[in-house]
């Protein structure tokens, strides 16, 4: 269905013209693409996990569909807004269909998704009869799938009421009628575990968000295996006594000589208060362990459940050739927590490109959520590495044929073209300048922030300029072939030179700079280019991070060789990977900390691809880094704990 945009009216009036206009064009606008913006709702690893919205996430303007009649990316719940896409449409019969986007449903209700294979239908849980989940259709526009509401809300007694370009939702307030606490033992791990469990009791149902926080830091005990804090925030209000039941501590007045310090365990419930109508429940959820949430009904009860294997296992059809999963996956008697996305490349419509922070530009880092929702792409994981500091990319990077960042140090890349057709192996970018008397000069690094002596390349794929990332660095402007101006770069960060559109820069560094007096003013230059493999060659697209994990079903992992430090190889972190299968498909994936301990080691990494089905396998940049995105959510963790990258792939989605 086509789509176009209305703008806001602010009188009845302009409103009724607008909508007299409207019918009268209808036709012309039904060729109007929809640019619907949606929320960034989550899930981390855990079961049902969500999060507050990124704070930068820049909120655009409403966007109306043909056939709707209204649209907006804005919700109000009770009175607080937040970031939401949603639609409505009017029906022939009088009815109005209410379409919220899949993400702001499971963030801010707190509705688990279940597993389903059909993209038009989708079974949720939330407050419902033991095995009999609700099932909700929906239609995916844009790279966002939007659920319809409808019967759901009104079994459910909200209401909905569209206010120009917001959707206010008004739920009734739930009564916490009590908290109960227990221990569960549990025999599904090696050893067994016990798993804490909070009931909250309610008079009826009513939706809860989950966001993490900062660890919890006693003295002399390292921040990394600290205690996290949890924060469940539910639209209801807690009874006077519970309250009091979960209030700080009063200091005394004169308190007595301090004892030598005993340890202690910290309640799993730090603190309990109410702000706005909403009940706010602070946890200090133990190192290994996070909230597993799922609600019941008769009676209508919230389950929190403690435990270092909280994730829950899904195999959802989210669309046509995308299917989104989640599982633990086995590794002798380690038990990782596995989320990935099963792409099939074939499918019509479906493409995968990097992606950036700015198109004209390799310099900046922004949360991935952001990045895949201004290139309107309906699925993305983090992808190269790059340097915090000056935000500049460290490591290949091609689209449409264009170096926008090269490989460094002969580590492993992914190459692909638009036929669904992939490449993985270890990436050496060889040019050569070419200048009078058959000249030969080596250039090793083209678009990049990684800093050698030697020559180094800049074009107009870098942005409109280049700033020294050395002191006394040698420029050359090449225009047309021709070297047109000498420059002295100064200090490093200072001064910007100009790239010019129809040449580049080569950056003389350290001992290189004696090659100036070769390449004077009017030196006519010409470049040879070749990839190692030649391989690489064919493929108008490549992304390169590492270590190579895997080619051809082999474990080929030889971190030492693509210079990765020893501290790097040996270490326990989350990861990002992305791999192809012996069926054709493409899979991007995110491993998080292990049932009880800390991520995978790269070897285990790199076992853990094989076992999940993948032939060849890239490792992509991890630990805070790793992020899994899909239809305006984050799918492995909390936003708030993801850093901002200067990459990532995109899964573009064309519309039928």
């Amino acid at each position: 269905m086509s789509n176009h945009r209305r703008r806001k009216h602010h009188s009845a009036v302009a409103k009724k013209a607008t909508q007299k206009f409207f019918r009268s064009i209808a036709p012309t606008i039904l060729a109007i693409i929809l640019c619907l913006t949606a929320t960034h709702a989550l899930s981390a690893q855990e079961s049902q996990i969500h999060t507050k919205p990124i704070p930068e996430l820049i909120v655009q303007s409403r966007t109306l569909t043909a056939g709707a009649s209204a649209s907006g990316n804005q919700i109000t719940l009770n009175g607080r807004t937040l970031a939401g896409a949603w639609l409505q449409e009017s029906r022939t019969d009088g009815q109005v269909k209410t379409h919220l986007s899949d993400g702001a449903f499971r963030q801010f209700m707190g509705v688990d998704f279940l597993s389903s294979n059909s993209a038009a239908r989708q079974p949720v849980e939330w407050f419902s009869p033991v095995n009999q989940p609700q099932v909700l259709t929906t239609r995916l526009l844009k790279g966002y799938r939007y659920l319809d509401i409808t019967n759901f809300a009104q079994t459910a007694g909200w209401q909905l009421q569209a206010n120009g370009d917001i959707l206010a939702i008004a739920i009734p307030k739930a009564q916490i009628k009590d908290i109960r606490q227990s221990q569960q033992p549990s025999g599904v791990s090696n050893p067994p575990f016990q798993s804490a469990r909070i009931v909250l009791d309610l008079d009826r149902p009513a939706p809860w968000q989950l966001s993490q926080g900062l660890p919890i830091t006693e003295a002399d005990e390292p921040a990394a295996r600290a205690n996290r804090e949890w924060i469940v925030a539910m639209e209801g209000i807690a009874d006077a006594g519970l309250i009091q039941r979960y209030a700080p501590p009063t200091s005394l007045p004169n308190p007595l000589p301090k004892l030598p310090a005993q340890p202690t365990r910290q309640p799993l419930i730090r603190k309990l208060e109410v702000v706005n109508n909403r009940t706010i429940i602070s946890l200090s959820v133990p190192f290994g362990m996070s909230p597993q949430i799922f609600t019941l009904a008769d009676p209508n009860r919230l389950v929190i459940d403690l435990r270092p294997d909280a994730l829950v296992q899904r195999d959802i059809t989210w669309a046509s050739g995308l299917r989104w999963r989640q599982q633990f996956v086995n590794l002798g008697t380690e038990r990782f927590p596995v989320v990935w996305l099963d792409i099939n490349p074939q499918q019509v419509g479906l493409t995968l490109k990097p992606i950036g922070t700015d198109p004209n530009s390799q310099t900046g880092i922004a949360p991935l959520i952001q990045m895949a929702q201004q290139s309107s792409v309906v699925a993305a994981i983090n992808a190269g590495y790059f340097n915090r500091n000056n935000k500049l990319p460290l490591g290949a990077i091609r689209r449409d044929g264009q170096w926008l960042s090269g490989p460094i140090l002969n580590r492993g890349a992914i190459a692909w073209n638009d036929s669904g057709q992939f490449y993985f192996g270890r990436l050496t970018l060889q040019e050569t300048l070419i200048a009078a008397n058959n000249q030969r000069l080596p250039i090793l690094f083209v678009n990049s922030g990684y800093v050698q002596s030697g020559i180094a390349r800049y074009t107009p794929t870098w942005g409109t300029s280049y700033t020294p990332l050395t002191d006394n660095e040698v420029l050359l402007v090449v225009q047309k072939d021709r070297v047109i101006n000498q420059l002295l770069g100064g200090k490093s960060g200072e001064t910007a030179v100009p790239i010019p559109q129809d040449g580049y820069l080569l950056t003389l560094r350290a001992n290189a700079t004696n090659t100036a007096s070769q390449l004077p003013i009017g030196t006519a230059v010409s470049i040879t280019s070749t990839t190692n493999s030649a391989e690489f060659n064919r493929y108008p697209h490549i992304m390169g991070a590492g270590p190579l994990l895997v080619q051809n079903n082999q474990i080929v992992l030889n971190a030492q060789s693509e210079k990765f430090s020893k501290a790097f190889i040996r270490q326990k972190a989350i990861r990002s990977g992305i791999c192809t299968t012996a069926n054709g498909s493409l899979m991007i994936a995110a491993v998080h900390n292990r049932a009880g301990g800390l991520g995978p080691t790269l070897a285990e990494h790199a076992q853990l691809m094989k076992n999940i089905g993948c032939v060849n396998a890239l490792n992509l940049d991890g630990g805070s880094s790793t992020s899994l995105y899909l239809g305006g959510q984050l799918l492995d963790r909390s936003p708030n704990t993801a850093a901002r990258v200067h990459n990532g792939l995109g899964v573009f989605l064309q519309q039928q």
